[in-house]
C-alpha cells in the first residue's frame, strides 16, 4: 500500500479513537479511560513484540520515564478535552503540536543566529493563533472555555513528547520500543490517576459490554494507527506525510457530525482552516529544519499520538 494510504489509514484511525473517547466518557473517569487505552495497547504491544522477536531491555530508562511521562500528561488532557468540546474542536487544537515546535525552532534560531527572522514562519505561527481564537468562540460561548484551555496546553505537553520521541530516535531506539514504553506508563499513570480521581473505596466504574467495546474501540485503533503512521514515515517522503496528518481535523469533523450532529459556523471552519493551513506551513519548516540538522531518518519522528 503506497505512504500515503497508510497515512490516511492512520489519521481515520486517530479520529476513531478519538470518538471512542468521546462516546465512552459518560462511563468512566478520563483517568479510568487513560489506563484502559493503555492497557489494550501494552497488552497487544507486547504480544506482538514477542511473535516477531523483538527486545525490551533499553539503556535509555530514564528518557523513556520522561518521555513516557510528559506523553501521558498531553492524553490525559486531550482526552478530558474531548469529553468537553466537540471532537473535531478538540482534534484540531490537538493538531497545534507542530506550531509550537515551529515556534520553539524559529525562536532558537533567531537566538543563534543574532536576530534573522523567517518572516514566512512568523506568520504562520501567528495565524494559528487567530485560528485558536475562532474555533474556541463557541466553547466559550457554552462556557466550556476549561476544556479550551486544557486541549491547548495538551498540545503545547505534546509537542514536548514530540522532542523526546526524536531523541530517543536519535539515540537508537526503535519505535515498538517507545510505544510500549508509553502505553505501559499510560497504564500505570491512569490507575494511579483513577484512585485519586475517583477515592480508593470504589475506584473502577463497572463495565458494560457496550462500554467494553468502545473501550477496544479506543485502544485498539490507536495502536493501528501508531503502526500504520510508523510504515508510512518509513516508506514515504516525510513532508507529505507529516502534512496528510491533518486530514484527521477533517475525518473528526465527519465523526462529529455522523455521531452527535455537530454543526458548525463560519468562525469554527475559518479557524479549522486556518489551523490547517498554518499546521502545513509548520510542519514544512520542521521538517527543513530537521534535515539540516542531519537527524536520523530511518526513526519515525512520531511514534505516537503524542
Amino acid at each position: 500500500m503506497p505512504p500515503a494510504l497508510w497515512m490516511l489509514f492512520a489519521s481515520f484511525a486517530f479520529a476513531a479513537m478519538g470518538a471512542g473517547v468521546k462516546l465512552v466518557s459518560p462511563y468512566y473517569a478520563t483517568s479510568e479511560i487513560v489506563m484502559y487505552r493503555g492497557l489494550v495497547g501494552t497488552l497487544l504491544l507486547f504480544l506482538m513484540i514477542r511473535l516477531q522477536g523483538g527486545s525490551l531491555k533499553t539503556l535509555f530508562p530514564k528518557q523513556h520515564l520522561v518521555r513516557s511521562l510528559v506523553g501521558v500528561t498531553s492524553l490525559w488532557m486531550w482526552f478530558y478535552a474531548i469529553g468537553k468540546l466537540p471532537l473535531a474542536t478538540a482534534v484540531t487544537l490537538n493538531y497545534m503540536a507542530p506550531i509550537w515546535l515551529a515556534a520553539w525552532m524559529f525562536l532558537m534560531g533567531w537566538w543563534h543566529a543574532k536576530g534573522q527572522t523567517e518572516w514566512p514562519l512568523v506568520v504562520a505561527i501567528g495565524m494559528s493563533f487567530v485560528g485558536v481564537t475562532l474555533v474556541l468562540r463557541p466553547a466559550v460561548e457554552m462556557n466550556a472555555w476549561l476544556g479550551g484551555a486544557v486541549g491547548v496546553m495538551s498540545s503545547i505537553i505534546s509537542a514536548m513528547a514530540y522532542m523526546q520521541v526524536r531523541n530517543l530516535g536519535q539515540m537508537g531506539e526503535p519505535e515498538y520500543r517507545v510505544v510500549f514504553y508509553f502505553s505501559l506508563t499510560t497504564t500505570v499513570a491512569g490507575f494511579f490517576g483513577t484512585l485519586l480521581e475517583n477515592g480508593v473505596a470504589a475506584p473502577f466504574h463497572a463495565h458494560s459490554w457496550p462500554s467494553f467495546l468502545l473501550l477496544l474501540a479506543i485502544g485498539i485503533p490507536a495502536l493501528l494507527a501508531q503502526m500504520a503512521m510508523t510504515r508510512a514515515y518509513r516508506l514515504g517522503k516525510v513532508l507529505v506525510v507529516a502534512n496528510l496528518q491533518y486530514t484527521g481535523i477533517i475525518f473528526s469533523s465527519l465523526w462529529g457530525m455522523l455521531l452527535w450532529g455537530d454543526v458548525f459556523d463560519w468562525h469554527v471552519w475559518l479557524g479549522m482552516g486556518v489551523i490547517l493551513a498554518s499546521g502545513i506551513a509548520a510542519t514544512f519548516y520542521n521538517t527543513k529544519s530537521t534535515a539540516r540538522g542531519a537527524v536520523v531518518e530511518d526513526t519515525d519522528p512520531i511514534a505516537s499520538e503524542l
